[in-house]
């Protein structure tokens, strides 16, 4: 049974859906600037679901209170990294500390090549599995 029929990268909210048009990403932007987040906007090439720490493209936006400051900072950032993945993280501070609230990817390169499953038997019959994205077997800079 396939639970992912789209073969696409499923990290974050929407992951599911279409990709969100930049009017619905300015819309998601604005929904969190009026719940006081905080927004950043990260890349990577190498979308491992382990991979939680990707690449922040200029600082976070704490001081930002339109949609239009935090659409200007990712329009850089894809057209600095136009085959990349490209996210958008909320940061909530009301408990004290910051949080990520919102996480949705914003930006896919035109080719997603997914991901391998090895398996490697141990003592026994044991066996442990690993999840490898298939474009990490190419050098970085040259995975899309």
């Amino acid at each position: 049974m396939m639970t992912n029929p789209t073969g696409r990268l499923t990290q974050g909210q929407f992951s599911f859906l279409p990709d969100l048009t930049d009017a619905e990403i300015a819309m998601q932007i604005e929904y969190g600037l009026n719940r006081g987040y905080a927004w950043s906007v990260e890349y990577t090439d190498d979308p491992h679901p382990r991979n939680t720490y990707w690449e922040m493209h200029g600082q976070p936006m704490f001081d930002l209170k339109d949609a239009a400051g935090v659409m200007m900072e990712l329009a850089g950032c894809r057209k600095a990294f136009p085959n990349h993945y490209i996210r958008m993280l909320a940061f909530d501070s009301s408990a004290g500390v910051e949080s990520i609230a919102m996480s949705f990817i914003v930006n896919r390169p035109a080719e997603e090549p997914g991901f391998a499953l090895d398996r490697t038997e141990t003592v026994g019959r044991t066996q442990r599995y690993a999840v490898r994205a298939y474009a990490a077997d190419r050098p970085e800079n040259q995975r899309y």
